[in-house]
């Protein structure tokens, strides 16, 4: 492949949840896909705005790019879902991994959903199974199970030279994701980050959110390499005994993420909202004493 055909990653912060949402395009064909938008919401007045998802429906418009896909890399517990916003603007399919049904399954209990509300993932358009395989433009995906954040986590790998891993890993110095979650393992999560780190180490692995420590600004980018080497939490020679007495120590320490009560409940709807009740109004539960 020539260099002239490498995609083209554009990367969006969403500053109030440290969640980077990314506008990936084939030069050529113009042909593109975003993955984990965000949906501006505010806890203390439950309203929603579509500011930030707008700067990527701009940056689409902009580059005359043709969006195809809308991709989740998991059910995000710390921001609602922008999926359905883009799709109305932009056009595209929603996707994420047919585990989803898992993650429904749990949820529809903790919330009391509705009955009319099915944990078979069909509010989405697409339910991807590991190893399955899709082109955009010149663009080659292909999809990894990553479970242990949660059951539903999955990577896209692009042309075998990028991988976006959602959750699972974050920076080096920061290290890797939680695993207290209602279906979440920390010995699957390491059996998941040993598979992505034995992707090529010039594999560009970009992150979902990012927490960086005094000194350095928010980064979205490292690499396989770079984690194997560095990774706080999970480099070369941590045993996977290390690493589960360390993550289930440091997750017993670890407050609730601030928005997941109203992130779960949308985004295991693919990013929209209950039902409307007979006035049209709509609401989200508050579970009390289940996390």
């Amino acid at each position: 492949m020539s260099q002239a055909a490498k995609p083209h990653v554009e990367a969006f912060l969403d500053s109030d949840s440290e969640t980077f949402s990314y506008v990936i395009c084939d030069p050529t064909s113009k042909k593109a896909v975003i993955i984990d938008p965000v949906l501006d919401f505010d806890y203390k007045s439950g309203r929603t705005s579509t500011e930030g998802a707008q700067r990527l429906v701009d940056y689409v418009r902009a580059h005359e790019l043709e969006l195809e896909w809308v991709l989740e890399t998991h059910a995000h517990a710390d921001h609602l879902s922008a999926a359905p916003y883009i799709k109305d603007a932009l056009g595209g399919k929603i996707a994420i991994g047919e585990h989803i049904r898992d993650v429904q399954k749990l949820f529809k209990e903790v919330f009391d959903l509705e009955k009319e509300f099915l944990p078979n993932g069909a509010q989405f358009d697409q339910l991807f199974s590991d190893g399955d395989t899709f082109s955009v433009g010149s663009m080659e995906f292909r999809v990894l199970h990553t479970p242990g954040h949660t059951p539903a986590d999955v990577a896209y790998i692009i042309n075998e030279q990028m991988a976006f891993v959602g959750d699972t890993l974050f920076m080096p110095d920061v290290g890797t994701a939680r695993c207290d979650f209602p279906g979440g393992s920390a010995a699957t999560l390491y059996q998941s980050i040993k598979k992505l780190l034995a992707l090529p180490a010039a594999t560009d692995i970009y992150i979902c959110h990012d927490y960086p420590p005094a000194g350095r600004s928010h980064e979205c980018r490292t690499t396989v390499a770079d984690q194997r080497a560095h990774s706080k939490h999970v480099h070369d020679g941590v045993s996977e005994a290390e690493f589960v007495t360390m993550r289930e120590q440091r997750d017993a320490s670890l407050a609730m993420p601030r928005l997941i009560l109203p992130s779960i409940q949308v985004n295991i709807r693919a990013g929209e909202m209950p039902p409307a009740d007979a006035q049209g109004k709509v609401y989200l539960k508050l579970p009390i004493n289940q996390l």
